[in-house]
């Protein structure tokens, strides 16, 4: 059973940092409603990263260098984005909101964007603690666009050796990617481990490599293996 710990509307950046190292996440029940629920499912899910599947289709679309692809240059579009486009409804109220721009600032919480023409067209968000990363949501206004966000994403993590990526629920359009689920106790295990060792996300290596050659490389490495 998955644990609804309390409802609240009082926390502070620095008790969601620790609520996350713990293995707690906030969510809505609607995105009008004030409040947020604290989570811990019984089941977590998380995506490979080194052993990460790609579809075949979707490596030849990636490889076709479809979108640019920028980091934190618009977080706070990204996490309206992924509020509202294609959704009747969201988790994410104006509460968290708020608190993930502040989590922005404090340099724990960052978005990838795909970029079309110079719009916005897709992007994903999340925290980075430790060596992981807790994707929380992701969007797309045009075909494919949050697919090459997430694989965007995947690839920074693998050049930088992160161990977890955390997307706390399998959904439909995760199984294409290989989505697995662990059990709440060995979650917090590993979760344990990763936050031993120091990551940093937006580390400048990208300020000298092509984005773009990461995921080339990145494809060919899973490639390889599958």
């Amino acid at each position: 059973m998955n644990r609804i710990l309390n409802f609240s509307n009082h926390l502070t950046p620095e008790i969601i940092i620790q609520l996350y190292r713990n293995g707690i996440f906030l969510m809505a029940k609607a995105r009008s409603d004030e409040n947020v629920i604290l989570v811990e499912p019984e089941r977590r899910a998380l995506l490979p990263i080194t052993d990460f599947y790609c579809p075949k289709s979707l490596i030849r679309f990636c490889k076709k260098n479809p979108f640019e692809i920028t980091m934190n240059k618009s977080f706070d579009e990204v996490l309206i984005n992924c509020a509202t486009v294609g959704r009747k409804e969201s988790w994410i109220n104006n509460y968290i909101q708020e608190r993930f721009i502040e989590l922005h600032k404090m340099g724990y919480a960052h978005s990838i964007e795909c970029w079309k023409e110079q719009k916005l067209v897709g992007g994903i968000y999340g925290i980075s603690l430790g060596s992981c990363f807790f994707a929380e949501s992701m969007f797309s206004k045009i075909s494919n666009a949050s697919k090459f966000a997430l694989i965007n994403l995947v690839s920074r993590l693998w050049k930088l050796d992160y161990s977890i990526l955390d997307v706390q629920f399998i959904n439909d359009h995760l199984k294409q990617f290989g989505v697995f689920e662990i059990s709440r106790k060995e979650f917090k295990h590993k979760l344990f481990c990763a936050l031993k060792t120091s990551k940093k996300f937006d580390t400048d290596f990208y300020l000298e490599t092509d984005p773009f050659s990461v995921v080339l490389e990145f494809l060919q490495a899973i490639n390889i293996k599958s």
